[in-house]
């Protein structure tokens, strides 16, 4: 939190760290928005601070933001975002420049929603016995937003690029496709998160082009991305997985039944490209693992209770 606090104005800073440490601790968003109190969403609940965050705060947040220049958020305002150090990402809106359609800046900027980027370095290491069997199996991890899936993910890539040496796992060269800067938390391209050695990252590029380079350029065993869905995704999808490589990928949805009707996702789940679901909740909190299913949609028979699946 120490690089999102330094870039807020001191008394909200102040009004934070006055928050019961438990809830700090689960702090997930912090939202600005000019005239209005400052929300903290922490385990997915409100938590307004007496305070009005105003216009004077929002062009100094937005000069923090840019490193005082303009010049260099231009990219980020049309993305609708900037990561900042740390990994967090600052989500933007106001008023939409068009040109030719097409969205090319945002200006005048009166919402901000900073995503606290939490790295939960081992939250995958006790499903190792479900996703690795010789090799790692193409894996899918479903679930609503903020349940947890890009940590998992991450932490995923984590092991695969360092190889799990007590179970015998080798390194792979692992390629993340990171569309929105959310996976490796990219800042000038050098990721602010904990990866092993053989991490490869293709930071805001569109998903379907960005496995496509990958597979051309960077020859990884396994890719991972984040948020799957679109029709373009699906084609490269089946070009990886022809080119025997190795995916780990998450995509919005409350299960397996859901994601297998949807019409993009539906042929690629019929052809069992993916060997594993992971299917995610927030009903023990973010990160509560439901079920591990197969191919077929079948439950994945283990000790769930050794696995600390939810009961």
């Amino acid at each position: 939190m120490k690089s999102v606090l330094r870039m807020l104005p001191a008394r909200i800073n102040e009004l934070i760290m006055k928050i019961p440490t438990k809830k700090l601790d689960e702090v997930e968003e912090i939202r600005l928005r000019v005239n209005r109190q400052v929300e903290v969403a922490s385990n997915g609940n409100p938590y307004f601070l007496p305070y009005l965050f105003t216009k004077e705060d929002a062009d100094q947040f937005i000069s923090k933001l840019a490193n005082h220049s303009f010049y260099t958020l231009d990219e980020e305002l049309r993305k609708g975002y900037i990561t900042i150090e740390g990994g967090h990402r600052v989500g933007l809106a106001g008023k939409v420049i068009l040109e030719n359609g097409f969205v090319k800046a945002i200006r005048h900027l009166s919402s901000f929603n900073i995503r606290i980027a939490r790295e939960k370095v081992g939250a995958a290491e006790k499903y190792i016995p479900y996703l690795f069997h010789q090799d790692w199996k193409n894996t899918m991890i479903i679930g609503p937003p903020q349940t947890g899936k890009t940590t998992l993910l991450r932490d995923i890539a984590r092991l695969i690029s360092s190889g799990v040496h007590d179970r015998n796992i080798p390194s792979l060269k692992t390629g993340i496709v990171d569309e929105r800067s959310e996976i490796a938390g990219c800042v000038h391209g050098v990721p602010q998160l904990h990866f092993g050695p053989r991490i490869d990252v293709l930071d805001a590029c569109p998903k379907a082009e960005g496995m496509m380079m990958m597979i051309r350029s960077m020859s990884p065993n396994v890719l991972i991305v984040d948020e799957i869905g679109r029709a373009e995704d699906s084609l490269a999808i089946m070009e990886a997985v022809n080119a025997g490589i190795i995916l780990m990928m998450t995509t919005h949805g409350k299960n397996y039944e859901e994601v297998s009707k949807r019409p993009l996702l539906k042929p690629i789940i019929e052809q069992r490209v993916f060997a594993r679901f992971i299917e995610l909740s927030r009903s023990d909190g973010p990160g509560t693992i439901m079920s591990i299913k197969d191919a077929s949609g079948i439950p994945v028979v283990m000790s769930r209770r050794a696995a600390g699946l939810h009961d």
